[in-house]
């Protein structure tokens, strides 16, 4: 097991509701790849998007690590929420926060960083979304 693993995340919905996808990639601290994950989860806005990529980031972080998770995603809607910087006023968001947080229950510790699109590695998950979409 990995002491800590680097998560990035990111989820997207083409339409407002409309078909979405995840992409996930998971490194160690070295920077090494460890897994990279797309999926297409069927009709959603682009916040239930973004949830659900962080639900199944940290249920495939699971498989390396009990200890720390680094988290890293584009939306800072997101972020904020789970960070408990924003309030969730929608009761479908609510119900994906809690998921997430019950999901951090496995680690010692779970941490949300902000990132721009500009990232790398967040590119290369809004590359995973984008072929799940288009493979579907």
């Amino acid at each position: 097991m990995e002491p800590r693993v680097l998560v990035y995340t990111d989820g997207g919905a083409r339409g407002n509701p409309g078909p979405a996808a995840i992409g996930i990639l998971i490194y160690t601290q070295e920077g090494k790849l460890l897994t990279n994950h797309r999926e297409y989860i069927g009709k959603a806005t682009n916040n239930q998007a973004e949830y659900a990529a962080m639900l199944k980031a940290l249920e495939l972080a699971a498989q390396f690590t009990r200890s720390e998770v680094f988290c890293h995603s584009d939306s800072r809607l997101m972020v904020s929420q789970l960070c408990g910087t924003f309030r969730v006023k929608s009761p479908g968001l609510q119900e994906a926060l809690r998921k997430v947080k019950n999901a951090e229950k496995s680690f010692s510790q779970v941490t949300y960083t902000h990132l721009p699109r500009t990232d790398s590695r967040i590119k290369l998950a809004d590359r995973l979304v984008n072929m799940a979409l288009d493979d579907k």
